[in-house]
């Protein structure tokens, strides 16, 4: 296949301001940690430090719950249309913002800029733009009730989408008046704390979001913090778990966002070369870094040999490298402990006997990166195909009838999204009723709306974020 040849077209980085050493937020103001300790943060494509960062202790906890209790009588008490209005402003200095933010996003986090310029932040400035048109409507929201904030929200975000996953928490808990105690994920903290910047541009009171950094001991310590009423997690089944253990009969509201082991579904009927855009923006979209990346490729037996030879001419016109560059398709692993895990698994797919394929591409020097990879020949038993790897990897199986697809998607302890390709639509009503997914795409992949409702069955978790039913997780109904 021909391949065009571009010319570097990196994205400037003076934009941003990095400074050597962050604080935490708390009570509206930028202070040391009273534990004196740091943690370095790097950008995973060089792996070059870019700031120290502090480690939260227990007393920084305590000094954010409180910073949290304090302000949550008084931001509960203001008029919901006066609350729409920070919302509002937030989200109009997010959209001022939204270059520092992007830049900011791929040099922490690996990804490519065309994804967080283009996705990332327009939706996250979205987020606060819809949330903020809720907050004085939550009688339209909850016909016939009273909806009242539970008070101190402890939300724990991942490190695949920093922004994102803060200002889908964030919008939703402010919107209904209550504050917050935010844990960016140790290893992509810049945004959450330039976001803290926009909060204060935006005049939002002192302590309705606080921003504390660190490690799994710092998340812990502010999950099970008895100053706090409600917690929502996004992250790894595991983590969840252990958060629903410790949380039992504690009182807590608690809401999870969980792994994934997406099938994407295409029948013979599709058009496959729409299909496999879809497919490749399904698994390869962010590294593979997506709760509900379609890491499953069912394919009509009929067309299964087209469809993988479309799909693997299709890979070697990817671009992997400078997530700065606006070329890039593929950026970066976001850590070394995550390419591990990815290296990992390939092995143990290989070693089961399936048939490994690669996209051939140069990998870097420094950094972290993998290439896109596809296995063939994968039975349901495989690791691979029941295991979230979490990275640029698919395993492709086949079926015959829509019995056996649905049979096969549903064959996991997950069930967090699906997508179906098809030029039926009565096809695809019938796989969505049957499908145990919380999100079932049609011909597409990986789209999202801030009006429309995202979350889970099984191990991925409960709650939903987005949309009216968003704003549910946040309030006590009477």
């Amino acid at each position: 296949m021909p391949r065009w040849d571009y010319a570097p077209a990196p994205e400037a980085t003076d934009i941003v301001t990095v400074k050597d050493t962050y604080g935490l937020f708390i009570g509206g103001e930028e202070v040391e940690p009273l534990s004196g300790d740091y943690f370095k943060t790097i950008n995973p494509a060089t792996e070059e430090v870019l700031a120290a960062i502090p480690e939260a202790g227990l007393e920084d906890i305590e000094a954010a719950v409180a910073a949290a209790r304090k302000a949550a009588g008084t931001w509960a008490a203001i008029a919901p249309a006066d609350r729409a209005k920070y919302l509002f402003r937030i989200a109009r200095a997010m959209q001022e913002r939204q270059r520092e933010l992007a830049v900011l996003e791929t040099m922490n986090g690996g990804k490519p800029i065309k994804e967080s310029r283009d996705i990332d932040v327009p939706l996250a400035g979205a987020h606060f733009f819809y949330y903020a048109g809720w907050a004085d409507k939550l009688e339209f929201a909850f016909p016939g009730r009273n909806a009242e904030p539970l008070g101190v929200c402890a939300q724990v975000i991942p490190w695949n989408f920093p922004l994102l996953m803060l200002a889908w928490k964030i919008a939703p808990a402010l919107a209904t008046g209550n504050t917050v105690v935010l844990k960016p994920a140790e290893t992509t903290p810049l945004t959450a704390l330039l976001f803290a910047q926009i909060c204060h541009q935006a005049g939002l009171p002192a302590g309705v979001v606080n921003i504390v950094t660190g490690a799994g001991e710092t998340g812990a310590a502010l999950v099970n913090h008895p100053g706090v009423d409600k917690v929502a997690f996004t992250g790894s089944t595991e983590v969840g778990k252990q958060i629903q253990r410790s949380l039992a009969g504690s009182g807590k509201h608690l809401s999870l966002e969980l792994g994934g082991k997406a099938a994407n579904i295409v029948f013979a009927d599709a058009p496959l070369d729409q299909a496999v855009e879809g497919i490749v923006n399904g698994i390869f979209f962010n590294q593979g870094h997506v709760c509900c990346a379609g890491s499953r490729l069912l394919l009509q037996e009929s067309i299964a040999t087209r469809v993988v030879s479309k799909l693997k001419r299709r890979l070697s016109t990817l671009r992997l490298g400078d997530p700065l560059d606006k070329n890039t398709d593929i950026g970066a692993i976001n850590s070394r402990a995550q390419l591990d895990k990815i290296k990992e698994l390939v092995g143990v797919g290989v070693d089961e006997g399936a048939e490994l394929y690669q996209a051939p591409c140069e990998l870097p020097e420094h950094g972290f990166w993998f290439p896109p990879t596809v296995f063939t020949g994968v039975s349901q038993s495989h690791r691979i195909a029941q295991e979230e790897i979490f990275g640029p990897v698919l395993s492709v199986l086949t079926f015959r009838t829509e019995d056996e697809a649905v049979e096969k998607a549903n064959n996991t302890p997950y069930g967090l999204s699906a997508g179906v390709w098809t030029d039926k639509g009565s096809r695809i009503l019938w796989m969505a009723d049957r499908l145990k997914a919380g999100v079932v795409w049609a011909n597409t992949f990986n789209r999202f709306d801030p009006a429309s409702p995202f979350g889970g069955f099984k191990e991925s978790g409960f709650g939903r974020e987005g949309g009216r039913h968003g704003l549910e997780p946040y309030v006590r109904l009477t």
